[in-house]
């Protein structure tokens, strides 16, 4: 299973999208600072993950939400 995940900073005011096949795993590497995007607003929390069988569709899906219409789907539906 892969999950395309939707991090949140604590204080609600940075997002971060990414893609994994082990999301507690990615959630801890992200909040001990291991990635450069990640590190400065650490801790985070899950706002939103999706689940695919396909690990090409999910890295698909997850190129499509760092998009701008992308963004704009993020804001209004998740």
């Amino acid at each position: 299973m892969w999950y395309v995940y939707i991090l949140e900073s604590k204080d609600g005011e940075h997002w971060y999208i990414g893609c994994t096949d082990n999301l507690d795993r990615r959630l801890k590497e992200h909040n001990e600072g291991d990635g450069f995007h990640t590190q400065k607003h650490a801790p985070w929390k899950i706002k939103n993950a999706i689940s695919f069988q396909d690990k090409k569709k999910a890295f698909l899906f997850e190129k499509y939400l760092k998009t701008q219409s992308g963004r704009a789907f993020t804001k209004k539906y998740l």
